[in-house]
């Protein structure tokens, strides 16, 4: 039985959000982070999984409940897993392009951060995390986001 399968297992799912650099002088891509004051952490927006939701549409709801802006998806990253509370937790996440929107402060994501791939690895609070920015940048055309 795979964890997936496990009704003990938190099923979520999330997206690495990303945008073009908005300047030619630093060329490449910005990746969005979300701050959640409850942890006091900066990830990557995801959320739990409504029971019956398709993975990849929770991961899209979660982006836009968190972020404000709406997404693209793209290629399927790697899925996360780890125990949360003493359970296990399974993540899948995609590469998401930003469409339109705008962030809104919440009592779930107070700020949110566009940051270059190597300023979002620092930035973010879980190790588990920096992997997904390699895993996002490895589906960009010439692997480094530019």
């Amino acid at each position: 039985m795979s964890p997936a399968d496990d009704d003990t297992t938190v099923r979520a799912a999330g997206c690495v959000l990303w945008r073009p650099a908005p300047s030619a002088a630093s060329p490449g891509l910005e990746v969005c982070l979300v701050h959640r004051p409850r942890y006091d952490d900066w990830s990557h927006p995801k959320g739990k999984l409504k029971p019956g939701e398709d993975p990849l549409a929770g991961a899209l709801r979660e982006v836009a409940e968190e972020t404000g802006y709406a997404a693209e998806p793209g290629a399927e990253l790697p899925t996360v897993r780890y125990l949360a509370k003493g359970r296990p937790k399974e993540v899948r996440y995609w590469a998401a392009a930003a469409g339109a929107g705008a962030f809104a402060p919440s009592d779930e994501v107070d700020r949110i951060l566009w940051l270059a791939p190597d300023a979002a690895r620092t930035r973010l609070t879980e190790p588990r995390d920096r992997d997904l920015v390699d895993a996002l940048l490895a589906t960009r055309p010439d692997g480094n986001g530019h």
